[in-house]
């Protein structure tokens, strides 16, 4: 009987090891989308260089998938998802490497923030439209 014991114990192991190995995914993943709601976060991971690594970009594009409800509901900050989409745009992820574009991109982000029911037609903050049209549009007479 200790014989059969054995391999149940280890498949149990296996099993609890990678229910870990998913939790600690789950919330490191959660973790870095939701720094992604801070402009100057993204300069940072800009200025290093990270939006050159064809890795870091298939990345990005992975994490697309906590848009979905199931995911979405444990974003405690919704612009992460709005700069998500933005990073998915070559303009943009070029233009955050300037102090300039990330101090007005925080700056549209705090107008935001602070009227969230004001509704400018000229508006370009990341979560007053769809993504690239919005970074388009105010970039377009630059």
């Amino acid at each position: 009987m200790a014989e059969d014991a054995a391999p149940h114990a280890a498949a149990d192991t296996a099993e609890d090891s990678h229910t870990s190995f998913m939790k600690e995914r789950f919330e490191v993943e959660l973790e870095f989308v939701q720094c992604l709601a801070n402009p100057w976060y993204i300069n940072f991971i800009a200025q290093q260089g990270y939006f050159e690594k064809p890795e870091f970009l298939n990345f990005l594009n992975y994490l697309q998938y906590w848009k979905k409800p199931e995911y979405s509901r444990f974003i405690v900050y919704p612009h992460a998802l709005a700069f998500l989409d933005l990073l998915q745009h070559k303009e943009f992820r070029d233009g955050m490497k300037t102090v300039d574009e990330t101090t007005r991109v925080h700056g549209l982000q705090y107008h935001h923030w602070r009227w969230p029911n004001y509704q400018d037609a000229s508006d370009t903050s990341p979560a007053a439209s769809p993504a690239a049209a919005s970074y388009d549009a105010s970039t377009s007479g630059t």
